[in-house]
């Protein structure tokens, strides 16, 4: 990448698709939470326009427009892969489906889960594959969204992490997408920017107590989307016994890929030239030994 080149941080991308992009929400209108009020800058400056002495702008939304269009073309694009999307904020869906196939009647978890249908990974696996699962977010807005919604899950307002039964704060940005448990994060310094964030009391939950409450035995997909604060739910989730299939988590953190790497799964790198967000893990796979 040109040093004389700024291009927006991912996060803040997807941000900006949620507020305008019509693509990320279902066909059919679901209930959502109101937008925020205010919003960064849509405005970036790139590099001087040839010929010309004013730099050319783009806005976020068109930079992840050309995105998807260098996606579209990516090798190995076939199959569900080569399908357009209908929920999810990126190819998440495509990918998710792609991994299990279109099996029918799994079970998913969705932490951060947000809008029950736009910009949402688990939405096609329940409305069009008859899966059930459980959707947690920080954010109570939700709850009743959720409620209409999504008739064969469960929304449940925690913030997860590593314990259970504490109130603790939550940090709801003026950003869409990037509300969070670290203020880092919610108010934009970890992007570069200054964004207003609301502090929110929330009760915490860790992710095995949630399970073991619901009586879940097993676990085929998990989705993290929780800006920075990956570990300290996974720290709260006991993966060697609810061993999911595949887990989605937003970004590409080596904490997080190590934790992975000591509990016996691995990342799929076919998948990174779907998404560039975030990174997908399957349980690496056993061979028998040949004397």
């Amino acid at each position: 990448m040109s040093h004389s080149k700024r291009v927006p941080p991912l996060a803040l991308l997807a941000a900006w698709l949620c507020l305008s992009a019509a693509s990320c929400g279902d066909s059919s209108p679901a209930p959502t939470p109101p937008a925020p009020s205010a919003a960064p800058s849509a405005a970036v400056e790139t590099t001087h326009a040839p010929g010309g002495d004013q730099p050319e702008r783009f806005t976020l939304e068109e930079a992840i427009a050309q995105r998807r269009e260098d996606l579209k073309s990516a090798p190995g694009r076939t199959g569900i892969l080569a399908e357009t999307k209908r929920y999810s904020l990126f190819d998440e869906e495509l990918i998710i489906r792609d991994f299990f196939q279109d099996r029918r009647g799994g079970f998913f978890v969705d932490v951060g889960c947000a809008w029950p249908a736009k910009a949402n990974n688990t939405y096609y696996l329940e409305k069009h594959l008859d899966w059930k699962g459980i959707g947690i977010d920080a954010l109570a807005e939700y709850a009743l969204p959720w409620s209409l919604a999504r008739p064969n899950s469960k929304f449940f307002n925690y913030l997860v992490t590593d314990h259970s039964d504490t109130s603790e704060i939550f940090y709801k940005s003026q950003s869409i997408g990037l509300s969070s448990a670290d203020r880092s994060r919610a108010d934009g310094r970890h992007f570069g920017g200054t964004l207003e964030v609301e502090e929110i009391e929330t009760q915490t939950i860790a992710l095995t107590d949630l399970l073991d409450h619901e009586g879940v035995e097993k676990v085929d997909l998990l989705a993290l989307d929780i800006e920075g604060f990956e570990m300290p739910a996974l720290r709260g989730f006991d993966i060697d016994r609810f061993s999911p299939d595949l887990v989605v988590v937003e970004g590409r953190s080596e904490e997080v890929a190590a934790y992975f790497a000591d509990h016996g799964y691995e990342p799929i790198e076919s998948y990174r030239a779907f998404d560039l967000v975030n990174s997908y893990y399957r349980p690496i796979e056993v061979k028998a030994v040949t004397p």
